[in-house]
């Protein structure tokens, strides 16, 4: 069976046949961001060199209707013609422009400031400072628009969820007398996610009595919170509890059958807001029936060593076996009620 939601949290959903394309153009900087890395430096590298080729061929086309080219040409072809043209007044809208290259180089020098010393504008043409004015503004625009770009993409939710663990299976058994779907979760690094909670949801197919048949059915599932809510404080690894009560998807399993359930899977989504960059972050990941283990608890891996409290991950995810019964929810509490 295909999974709904992948162990490190992708969402296994293709989107095809999208007619309104034009929809994703409305959001550039999202569409932008969402891109993968090789796309988004093309991009990056692309708008700045068709920015400086454009510029560049406006200052080549201002020194061609100037006459600069001509000037120049006459300049490197006789010097003395040139000092004396030169002394006869003539002033370029650009120095040192006598080629489309040096134009080139010339609109790289303005739109990154780099500014070599050997061209530069004159008071000659109006129309020269107004493109330098322009061109200053479209090199910051492409500038806040691609680093901002960059940054999102360095800077994502899903990258502090790199550092938030699930265990690999999750586990039912006894507790407080009462059957529980376990699972364990961790956060690797010391900066805590602030406001932190957790929901599970069963996803399967179901059938209503029109006989729709819904593919992927989500069903909300309640979990035991001490403090009430889902809200969890995630400073160390935390085990995770639903009881399996008459309200519960989980209510008529067993382990005999928990296996038949290949339609069934239960999604586990940790959301918080990150402590260092504030930023809201989520994590998530899922569980088959083959992930579920009946009959075994996880083992302990929080000790008190000087004066702290130590975790070893190593022992993460290992269970243990323990007396649990093999029946369903239902059968265990009928059979309390008849007691």
């Amino acid at each position: 069976r295909a999974r709904f939601v992948g162990k490190n949290g992708a969402c296994n959903v293709a989107h095809k046949d999208i007619r309104e394309q034009g929809r994703f153009l409305q959001d550039v900087f999202t569409t932008l961001v969402d891109l993968k890395w090789p796309h988004t430096l093309l991009i990056f590298t692309m708008s700045f060199l068709c920015s400086w080729l454009l510029f560049g061929m406006v200052w080549w086309l201002i020194a061609f209707a100037h006459g600069d080219l001509d000037h120049s040409t006459r300049l490197q072809r006789d010097p003395a013609e040139g000092a004396a043209g030169s002394a006869a007044g003539f002033v370029p809208c650009v120095t040192s422009i006598h080629s489309f290259t040096s134009a080139f180089l010339f609109s790289i020098e303005v739109q990154v400031t780099i500014g070599f010393g050997g061209r530069m504008v004159t008071e000659e043409c109006p129309a020269a400072i107004l493109v330098l004015i322009v061109q200053n503004i479209v090199g910051l625009v492409i500038n806040a628009i691609m680093l901002g770009c960059i940054f999102m993409k360095t800077s994502q939710a899903h990258r502090r969820a790199e550092t938030l663990i699930f265990s690999k299976h999750a586990v039912i058994a006894l507790r407080e007398g009462r059957l529980c779907f376990m699972l364990r979760v961790g956060d690797l690094r010391k900066s805590m996610i602030i406001s932190a909670t957790i929901r599970m949801q069963v996803v399967k197919k179901t059938a209503s009595l029109e006989g729709e048949v819904v593919p992927l059915n989500q069903i909300d599932i309640q979990m035991e919170n001490p403090v009430g809510g889902n809200s969890i404080f995630l400073v160390s690894p935390l085990i995770i509890y639903h009881v399996i009560d008459k309200n519960s998807p989980l209510y008529d399993i067993s382990p005999m059958n928990l296996h038949h359930h290949e339609d069934l899977e239960i999604i586990v989504i940790l959301e918080g807001v990150v402590e260092t960059t504030g930023i809201t972050t989520q994590a998530r990941t899922s569980y088959l029936a083959d992930e579920i283990l009946w009959g075994q608890r996880f083992v302990p891996i929080v000790a008190e060593e000087d004066g702290r409290y130590s975790v070893d991950y190593s022992k993460f995810g290992n269970t243990v076996k323990v007396p649990t019964p093999s029946c369903t929810a239902r059968q265990l509490e009928e059979d309390k009620s008849i007691m």
